[in-house]
């Protein structure tokens, strides 16, 4: 299984949209957006902002483990 580690986030608060590298082994659980600076969290629910906000969930979940 091909795991990837770039996921576009957008920023819910201004729709900025920055691709990023994800950790391996670990949840984004704050993320500040290089735009306005808000700090976003995950929603309910979701182990990340990856996870909520990505184009692409975060690498534990990808391989179906929980990471947080």
């Amino acid at each position: 299984m091909d795991i990837q580690l770039k996921s576009t986030i957008t920023c819910p608060a201004c729709h900025f949209q920055q691709e990023e590298t994800m950790p391996e082994n670990a949840c984004s659980f704050f993320y500040e957006c290089s735009n306005c600076k808000a700090v976003i969290k995950p929603l309910p629910g979701d182990c990340c902002v990856f996870c909520s906000y990505g184009t692409v969930n975060c690498p534990p979940e990808q391989k179906g483990e929980k990471c947080c």
